[in-house]
């Protein structure tokens, strides 16, 4: 039973002393609402995310100009593209499987400041070769940081708005799209070697990473589940958000339902049953968001310059529909917790499909502009949806790894799919690539709805244990 606080002690905004339940995940379930403390994170977490999509999408706004500087082809573009996604293969992998060793805190904060100082660097390469070699790091520290992340979120807070707060946090963050491509299209203009201030950007998220060190704290799940008695500190902040939530609601909150006990868990889980199932559903869902998503978006400023127009004309275009991003996540965080995450996946990535093929076959300037906005705005809004999910089906001492072997699998897709559009390019024409990133949205939403998991508004501990 919790033990509320005296009507004194309330009435005087005095948090109430921490209840003797133990199960903190069980406390963290009963709260409904996000409080201030939720909201707070929101912000810090958001920034982190706005310089996390800043620097990976800095290179498709600086491919054009150098194209034009250092003479690269259209295969040197798709194998510097390329070699980021290798980076994020290995961090989702590897920061997964860190944070569920180490905690989700220290991995989250120390991949920002890696990938921050390899995009700093990244501003003084010199050739292909160079910036390949630094994307590669830098791609590693972002997809650590976005797995570690996410999965911090679906940790801490409450079921019924995971979903939900995802997609706000991601619409903070993808504010970090518009912000590259408008900084592109005012500094790479101006000159030769303009282009390198976009990376210089895309490292300021190291700023970011020493607020958000005082500010996040370590995942209660994570550490509760460590074996070792409550950490005072987590006592503390979930009794702090316990009465910021009876301030909010009025009430008293519902009794907590503790979980019950489960055997250790191991590795080797990962490769058997359920969560083999859920492993296999998650990373090809993955595979075909990087195909159709990162191949769209990355690939628009120099597809559209192959199509007649200028280098200012096309990141012109890209300016705008990098805006729909915001857009994008918000659109769906008024429903991905109200219906099943499977079904709107479906209904959004069939919605993006068809916009890609038009965007494609359209050529007056103001219909590319809005097909291409709009199957931008529907691809962004699956982006949350999907991540969302991902880091709700795997058992809390797998998340991270579960997590990251899923966005890996579609970091490690995003090698071939570089190289894949720029063979369809060279060897089908524009057209081709159009339908082959309209049948990867569509595969997207068809694994989804034929393979995927119930997970809305249910217990992680209740879908881990299927």
């Amino acid at each position: 039973m919790t033990v509320d606080p005296p009507g004194d002690r309330q009435a005087a905004g005095v948090p109430p002393a921490p209840a003797p339940v133990t199960d903190l995940a069980a406390r963290l379930d009963r709260i409904p609402v996000a409080t201030p403390t939720h909201r707070r994170w929101v912000g810090v977490l958001g920034a982190l995310f706005v310089f996390d999509l800043v620097d990976l999408n800095s290179f498709a706004y600086a491919a054009p100009a150098l194209r034009a500087e250092w003479g690269l082809s259209i295969g040197e573009v798709g194998a510097v593209t390329s070699a980021a996604f290798v980076g994020m293969f290995a961090g989702a992998i590897v920061g997964g499987r860190l944070s569920d060793r180490y905690g989700r805190r220290p991995v989250l904060l120390g991949a920002v400041l890696f990938f921050s100082v390899c995009s700093l660097l990244s501003a003084l390469s010199w050739d292909a070769w160079s910036l390949g070699v630094l994307r590669v790091l830098t791609g590693f520290g972002l997809q650590a940081t976005t797995g570690v992340l996410l999965v911090w979120v679906s940790e801490m807070f409450p079921r019924s708005l995971r979903g939900r707060y995802q997609a706000l946090l991601l619409a903070v963050g993808l504010a970090g799209i518009p912000i590259a491509a408008w900084l592109a299209r005012i500094v790479v203009p101006l000159g030769p070697g303009s282009w390198r201030w976009v990376f210089v950007v895309g490292a300021l998220g190291a700023v970011v990473a020493l607020v958000a060190w005082r500010t996040v704290p370590e995942s209660v799940r994570w550490r509760s589940a460590q074996g070792r008695s409550p950490d005072p500190r987590d006592e503390r902040l979930v009794a702090r958000m316990e009465h910021e939530a009876r301030a909010q609601l009025g009430t008293d909150l519902p009794e907590p339902v503790p979980d019950p006990p489960k055997p250790e868990g191991r590795l080797s889980d990962l490769l058997r049953g359920a969560t083999l199932r859920r492993t296999v559903v998650a990373s090809t869902a993955c595979v075909f968001l990087i195909l159709s998503f990162y191949g769209f978006s990355s690939w628009v400023p120099t597809l559209l310059v192959e199509r007649g127009y200028t280098t200012a004309e096309s990141l012109t275009f890209a300016s705008v529909l990098a805006i729909a991003a915001v857009p994008g996540a918000l659109l769906v965080a008024p429903v991905v917790d109200r219906f099943d995450r499977r079904a709107v996946v479906l209904v959004l990535q069939t919605l993006s499909a068809g916009l890609v093929l038009a965007f494609g076959l359209v050529t007056h300037p103001v219909a590319i502009a809005v097909t291409g906005f709009l199957a931008a705005m529907f691809m962004q809004a699956t982006v949350p949806v999907l991540y969302t999910y991902i880091a709700e089906v795997f058992p809390l001492h797998l998340r991270g790894l579960g997590s990251g072997i899923a966005n890996g699998s579609g970091r490690l897709a995003g090698v071939a799919g570089g190289l894949l559009v720029a063979a369809t390019f060279a060897g089908l024409g524009l057209t081709a690539v159009y339908v082959y990133l309209a049948a990867a949205a569509l595969l997207l939403g068809l694994v989804m709805t034929l393979f995927g998991e119930r997970t809305t508004n249910r217990r992680l501990e209740d879908i881990e244990r299927g």
